[in-house]
């Protein structure tokens, strides 16, 4: 039994509020109107509740599972986690993994500050350990980590992988002759 003054808003409420609060971009303030209470009490219930519904990360993934991995520049005001990234914003680098049948996200790695590389922060967040010795996709961002990089040519090879198109450069044709003769 919960001691002290009961919630204002009854658990499906307070469920709806917090699932509200991390789909939208609403402020509490929004959040506290759109639901009749106060914005400290929408502060509480998801201080209280947010938590909750997230889950665990996976211990481990099928045989045949291929993971896809990608960074993300996400802006932050907070410079004691944040630096100045590319784009001359404070950020934080976030690598994202998501099972390539399903889409969904089956882990996030810690935020390192945004000046940081995707390699360094496929290492340092947190992500090479939840993807395990699974197959991982990845962009051109990420060589020399040992993730498959599609469209890359292997060191040594000459020729373009099997079924690919040629890489040279297309034949410039001459413009066709008009077919209408000019005045004279």
């Amino acid at each position: 039994m919960r001691k002290g003054r009961p919630w204002s808003l009854p658990l499906e409420d307070r469920v709806l509020l917090v699932a509200a609060y991390w789909r939208t971009n609403l402020t509490l303030r929004q959040l506290a109107l759109l639901f009749g209470v106060s914005e400290s009490a929408a502060d509480r219930v998801i201080d209280h509740l947010g938590p909750t519904p997230a889950l665990q990360q996976r211990k481990g993934f099928r045989k045949d599972t291929v993971l896809i991995v990608d960074g993300t520049l996400v802006p932050t005001r907070d410079h004691g986690v944040a630096e100045q990234s590319k784009n001359y914003r404070y950020s934080t680098n976030r690598q994202v993994v998501i099972d390539a049948d399903t889409r969904l996200v089956v882990a996030v790695g810690r935020p390192l500050p945004g000046n940081r590389n995707d390699c360094k922060a496929w290492e340092l967040s947190g992500a090479k350990e939840a993807a395990g010795r699974t197959t991982v996709i990845a962009d051109g961002g990420y060589r020399g980590t040992g993730l498959v990089i599609p469209h890359r040519r292997e060191r040594g090879q000459a020729e373009p992988r099997p079924g690919r198109k040629s890489t040279t450069p297309p034949t410039v044709r001459s413009a066709p002759e008009p077919s209408m003769p000019s005045p004279a």
